[in-house]
């Protein structure tokens, strides 16, 4: 899951994106308005979430936030050192979605990072149609598509899947999806058995099962679809 952040004070930062990347997000760093237009007209669709300092040296986060919600309907969220009511509500009236007041604890921070990704990731679940490169999920008939043709999937196949995409760009761990899975099939799923499942997801949905590009693995973590 791939995370903006544009924040002029170079400390800051650094120490922002130290913390995110420990916490598994990517991130891709600006110091000035100018960079961030720049990265957003070109890389929007691989961004999952935009943190943008509210005073920047060449331009404000209203502008940012402003271009993002023209094009797209992701999260923001606003750095700042100002702690007054007129900026607060003129940011949410904007679209933001939170509002972040320097100094901050990282761990806050992560928090409501957190919280406003499984906002939107309830939104997705939502969805009809989740579509994930080449493949299409219809969730009202229950039916996967594969370059328009229908794959048939097991019910425990289609419910692995369908967590996926629920947490687009997340890493999930093995407990993770045990823990979502196993009274789906029946019976007990164990670890050796979600091997398989990943398996034969990868075979069906692939094109190179062996080189897998849709369900990637991180290795020593877990997995997970999209960036």
């Amino acid at each position: 899951m791939k995370i903006l952040l544009v924040e002029d004070d170079k400390t800051i930062a650094s120490g922002l994106e130290y913390s995110l990347q420990q916490d598994h997000f990517s991130t891709i760093l600006c110091y000035d308005a100018s960079s961030a237009k720049k990265i957003l007209t070109e890389q929007l669709e691989q961004i999952s979430l935009c943190l943008f300092d509210l005073s920047l040296p060449d331009g404000s986060g209203y502008d940012l936030c402003r271009m993002v919600k023209e094009k797209s309907d992701l999260p923001v969220i606003f750095l700042t050192a100002v702690d007054d009511e007129v900026n607060v509500v003129m940011g949410l009236d904007m679209g933001a979605d939170d509002y972040v007041t320097k100094p901050f604890r990282i761990r806050e921070l992560l928090s409501r990072i957190k919280s406003v990704l499984r906002r939107y990731h309830k939104q997705t679940q939502t969805k009809t149609v989740i579509e994930i490169e080449n493949i299409k999920i219809n969730t009202l008939e229950g039916k996967v598509y594969k370059n328009g043709v229908e794959v048939i999937l097991t019910a425990l196949e289609y419910r692995l899947l369908l967590i996926f995409a629920n947490h687009i760009g997340q890493v999930l761990s093995r407990n993770q999806l045990l823990e979502q899975i196993w009274d789906v099939a029946g019976d007990f799923v164990n670890d050796n058995t979600l091997t398989v499942y990943i398996k034969r997801l990868r075979e069906k949905l692939e094109d190179q099962p062996q080189n897998p590009t849709i369900v990637k693995t991180v290795r020593g973590v877990g997995y997970k679809v999209g960036d």
